[in-house]
This record gives structure tokens, sequence and C-alpha cells, in this order.
């Protein structure tokens, strides 16, 4: 026993003084969002309050920079896409393009106008519900899936309901407990009356013949 008493001290001295706090998340080398790693660790909503939008070069309607309080980070909404603005992802534009029914040029002319729109809703404070979930991007910077209410609306709802993003993405259960399924069917049948209406995206695309019923 006295000769494990030496090499047990040695390992407490060399792994037990060192503390393992949670680690927080750093963005950008700003101060740590507090909470970040709690919120990761065990997917639990965190609520962000007075939230301001930063205009930036690389910004869309359904990805954008956000401000709260002294830290920034990038933001992609939950269960919506918005048409790309630039052709940076041709391919993604393709795809966005073809859902759409209408031309790459009209598919970059909807994501300008998804883009401006988004700027036109948070340009008063609002409110950001994320889990801090990273969201895959091909940027050097980490992105945080959220959910955008602003004036008491679904920023999402809005976009999809004018035409502006299509149904489509990460889909997690919603805060207010409500299942995701329940709620992209209510995203479909928005964007469904979106595109009965030719709003937004919908507007450049051809007509629907409607089918002839014989008699």
């Amino acid at each position: 026993m006295r000769t494990l008493l030496p090499i047990v001290t040695l390992l407490l001295l060399t792994f037990g003084c060192h503390s393992h706090s949670p680690q927080a998340l750093v963005v950008e080398n700003s101060t740590p969002i507090v909470g970040a790693s709690r919120a990761a660790k065990s997917r639990a909503w965190v609520t962000l309050t007075n939230c301001q939008y930063v205009a930036t070069k690389a910004g869309d309607g359904d990805s954008f920079r956000v401000r709260s309080g002294t830290n920034e980070f990038s933001l992609r909404l939950y269960y919506v896409d918005a048409p790309e603005a630039t052709l940076t992802y041709p391919e993604r534009v393709r795809l966005q393009s073809e859902h759409f029914g209408i031309t790459l040029d009209a598919t970059l002319k909807a994501g300008a106008r998804a883009r401006e729109r988004t700027q036109e809703l948070l340009r008063e404070p609002f409110v950001v519900r994320t889990r801090w979930a990273s969201a895959a991007g091909r940027g050097r910077e980490t992105r945080y899936y959220g959910i955008v209410e602003v004036g008491g609306k679904s920023l999402a709802e809005v976009l999809v309901s004018e035409g502006l993003a299509q149904t489509k993405g990460v889909a997690p259960n919603l805060p207010s407990g409500e299942k995701a399924s329940a709620y992209m069917k209510r995203l479909e049948d928005l964007e469904r009356e979106a595109r009965q209406k030719r709003l937004g995206a919908w507007g450049s695309a051809p007509e629907e013949k409607k089918e002839k019923t014989e008699k």
C-alpha cells in the first residue's frame, strides 16, 4: 500500500487540480454567450429579448447576424428556406428555382426581396428562441439555429405567407410544446395559400392550367 500512495498522489496532482467547467461558446472573440453551452448540451430553449439586426453583406432572408446585449452571432431560421440573393451557391439557387418553378434570375430577385423584407421587419427589437444548435454552413463562422418573433409574429411564418420562403429545413418541436410535424403542416398550408395568390417568388411562376373535367 505504501508504494501505491506516491503514485496515487502524483495522479491527483496531475489530473485532479484542473477544473473542467462547461465551456461557453465564443463568437469571433467576443464575450462568451452566457448559458450557451448548457443549452446546447441539454437542447433546452433559451429566450433572448431586445435583439437587434446587424446588417452584413452575407445576410439573407433566413440567415443573418444578431446582436443580443454585448454579444453578436449569426442565426439561421428553423423550418424555412428563403431564396438565395447571390450566385455564391449555384446548385442551391437551381434547386430553389425548381421548387418555385421560376428562372434563376427570378430566384435571385426573390432572394433579394426576402432579405429586404427581413431587414424591414427586424428594424424594431425582436425575440430569439434558440437551443444553440449549430447550423451547418460553408462559411468559417458558426451559425446557430433559432426562431425569431417580432411584433408577436413568427418571421418564418411571415416569409412563407408572403411567398418569400419555402417550408424546408431543420424542424425541432417548438418551445410551446407543439410538435414539429404539426407546425410544418401549418407552414405548408401558408405556402400553398401564397402559391395560389401568386405572392412573392410565386408571382414569377407560370400560371397553373386548370384541368378540364369530363362531363
